[in-house]
Protein backbone atom coordinates (compact mmCIF):
# COMPACT_ATOMS: atom_id res chain seq x y z
CA UNK A 1 0.00 0.00 0.00
CA UNK A 2 1.53 3.65 -1.14
CA UNK A 3 2.37 5.63 1.58
CA UNK A 4 0.74 9.61 0.57
CA UNK A 5 2.26 12.49 1.95
CA UNK A 6 1.25 16.17 1.05
CA UNK A 7 3.10 19.07 1.80
CA UNK A 8 1.31 22.00 2.24
CA UNK A 9 1.60 26.12 2.21
CA UNK A 10 -0.50 29.58 1.74
CA UNK A 11 -0.67 29.37 -2.47
CA UNK A 12 1.98 25.57 -3.36
CA UNK A 13 4.40 28.08 -5.26
CA UNK A 14 7.10 28.19 -2.91
CA UNK A 15 7.12 26.51 -0.15
CA UNK A 16 5.39 23.46 -0.42
CA UNK A 17 6.42 22.80 -4.25
CA UNK A 18 9.99 23.44 -2.75
CA UNK A 19 9.20 20.54 -0.02
CA UNK A 20 7.81 18.57 -2.65
CA UNK A 21 10.57 18.49 -5.20
CA UNK A 22 13.30 18.13 -2.47
CA UNK A 23 11.78 15.33 -0.45
CA UNK A 24 10.54 13.23 -3.64
CA UNK A 25 14.18 13.35 -4.12
CA UNK A 26 15.12 12.27 -1.19
CA UNK A 27 12.47 9.34 -1.21
CA UNK A 28 14.20 7.84 -4.77
CA UNK A 29 17.58 8.03 -3.51
CA UNK A 30 16.46 5.68 -0.74
CA UNK A 31 15.06 3.35 -3.01
CA UNK A 32 11.65 3.91 -1.80
CA UNK A 33 9.70 5.84 -4.99
CA UNK A 34 7.74 2.25 -5.21
CA UNK A 35 5.98 2.55 -1.74
CA UNK A 36 6.00 7.13 -1.19
CA UNK A 37 4.12 9.56 -3.00
CA UNK A 38 4.52 12.93 -2.61
CA UNK A 39 2.82 15.43 -3.61
CA UNK A 40 1.71 19.68 -2.47
CA UNK A 41 -0.62 21.87 -2.16
CA UNK A 42 -1.27 25.33 -0.97
CA UNK A 43 -4.89 26.45 1.90
CA UNK A 44 -5.46 29.07 -0.60
CA UNK A 45 -6.54 28.54 -4.51
CA UNK A 46 -5.32 32.03 -6.36
CA UNK A 47 -2.69 30.30 -7.87
CA UNK A 48 -4.28 27.25 -9.21
CA UNK A 49 -3.09 25.61 -12.42
CA UNK A 50 0.15 28.06 -12.23
CA UNK A 51 3.88 26.86 -12.30
CA UNK A 52 6.15 27.23 -9.34
CA UNK A 53 7.38 30.64 -8.45
CA UNK A 54 10.00 31.72 -10.76
CA UNK A 55 12.63 31.91 -8.14
CA UNK A 56 11.94 28.77 -6.61
CA UNK A 57 12.43 27.07 -9.84
CA UNK A 58 15.78 28.70 -10.06
CA UNK A 59 16.62 27.96 -6.75
CA UNK A 60 15.83 24.09 -7.49
CA UNK A 61 17.13 23.49 -10.62
CA UNK A 62 20.25 25.77 -8.95
CA UNK A 63 20.35 22.72 -6.63
CA UNK A 64 20.11 19.82 -9.17
CA UNK A 65 16.21 19.28 -8.19
CA UNK A 66 13.45 18.86 -10.88
CA UNK A 67 10.97 22.16 -10.10
CA UNK A 68 8.20 20.18 -12.37
CA UNK A 69 4.48 21.95 -10.41
CA UNK A 70 1.39 23.09 -10.96
CA UNK A 71 -0.31 24.55 -7.89
CA UNK A 72 -3.56 23.51 -6.52
CA UNK A 73 -5.51 24.15 -3.28
CA UNK A 74 -5.77 21.47 -0.37
CA UNK A 75 -9.01 19.92 -0.15
CA UNK A 76 -10.58 18.50 3.14
CA UNK A 77 -11.79 15.36 1.01
CA UNK A 78 -8.07 14.31 0.33
CA UNK A 79 -7.31 13.40 3.95
CA UNK A 80 -8.38 9.94 3.56
CA UNK A 81 -6.05 9.28 1.54
CA UNK A 82 -3.21 10.87 2.57
CA UNK A 83 -0.66 9.80 5.76
CA UNK A 84 0.61 12.53 6.39
CA UNK A 85 0.28 16.64 5.48
CA UNK A 86 2.86 18.45 6.15
CA UNK A 87 2.41 22.11 6.93
CA UNK A 88 5.14 24.65 6.59
CA UNK A 89 3.88 27.32 9.47
CA UNK A 90 1.92 27.32 12.31
CA UNK A 91 -0.86 28.93 10.24
CA UNK A 92 -1.12 25.99 7.33
CA UNK A 93 -1.29 23.87 10.55
CA UNK A 94 -4.11 25.39 12.10
CA UNK A 95 -5.91 25.49 8.85
CA UNK A 96 -5.49 22.02 8.11
CA UNK A 97 -6.40 21.05 11.64
CA UNK A 98 -9.34 22.92 11.54
CA UNK A 99 -10.00 21.66 8.05
CA UNK A 100 -9.64 18.02 9.05
CA UNK A 101 -13.06 15.83 9.15
CA UNK A 102 -12.23 13.93 12.00
CA UNK A 103 -9.81 13.92 14.78
CA UNK A 104 -7.71 11.14 13.55
CA UNK A 105 -7.15 13.14 10.54
CA UNK A 106 -6.45 16.23 12.81
CA UNK A 107 -3.58 14.16 13.98
CA UNK A 108 -1.88 13.82 10.09
CA UNK A 109 -0.91 17.13 9.75
CA UNK A 110 2.72 17.96 11.41
CA UNK A 111 5.29 20.87 11.01
CA UNK A 112 7.89 20.42 8.84
CA UNK A 113 10.77 21.55 10.76
CA UNK A 114 9.59 19.34 13.50
CA UNK A 115 11.57 16.34 11.87
CA UNK A 116 14.51 18.96 12.25
CA UNK A 117 16.03 18.60 15.41
CA UNK A 118 18.72 21.11 15.14
CA UNK A 119 15.60 23.86 14.13
CA UNK A 120 15.40 26.65 16.50
CA UNK A 121 11.91 27.71 14.80
CA UNK A 122 9.39 25.25 13.75
CA UNK A 123 8.08 28.05 11.05
CA UNK A 124 9.40 27.99 7.35
CA UNK A 125 9.18 31.36 6.16
CA UNK A 126 7.18 32.53 3.65
CA UNK A 127 10.44 33.68 0.78
CA UNK A 128 7.08 35.36 -1.89
CA UNK A 129 8.26 38.85 -0.79
CA UNK A 130 11.56 38.70 -0.37
CA UNK A 131 14.92 37.75 -2.71
CA UNK A 132 16.95 34.74 -3.70
CA UNK A 133 18.91 34.66 -0.26
CA UNK A 134 15.73 34.22 1.22
CA UNK A 135 14.47 31.16 -0.94
CA UNK A 136 17.76 29.69 -0.71
CA UNK A 137 17.12 29.87 3.11
CA UNK A 138 13.71 28.36 2.72
CA UNK A 139 15.64 25.61 0.46
CA UNK A 140 18.08 24.93 3.49
CA UNK A 141 15.20 24.52 5.89
CA UNK A 142 13.38 22.15 3.80
CA UNK A 143 16.87 19.92 2.92
CA UNK A 144 17.45 19.45 6.63
CA UNK A 145 13.87 18.53 7.54
CA UNK A 146 13.66 16.38 5.04
CA UNK A 147 16.21 14.05 6.34
CA UNK A 148 14.43 13.26 9.59
CA UNK A 149 10.97 12.89 7.69
CA UNK A 150 12.50 10.58 5.21
CA UNK A 151 13.68 8.48 8.53
CA UNK A 152 10.12 8.83 9.53
CA UNK A 153 8.41 7.97 6.74
CA UNK A 154 10.77 4.32 5.74
CA UNK A 155 9.91 3.60 9.59
CA UNK A 156 6.07 3.74 8.85
CA UNK A 157 6.45 2.51 5.35
CA UNK A 158 8.33 -0.69 6.69
CA UNK A 159 6.00 -1.15 9.97
CA UNK A 160 3.22 -1.44 7.02
CA UNK A 161 5.36 -4.13 5.70
CA UNK A 162 5.43 -6.29 8.36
Amino acid sequence: MTYRVCFVCTGNICRSPMAESVFRARVEEAGLAHAVEVDSAGTGGWYEGYPADPRTVAVLEDHGYDPDHTARRFRASWFPALDLVIALDEGHLRDLRALAPTPADAAKVRLLRAYDPAADALDVPDPYYGGTEDFEECLEMVEAASEGLLAAVRESVEERAV
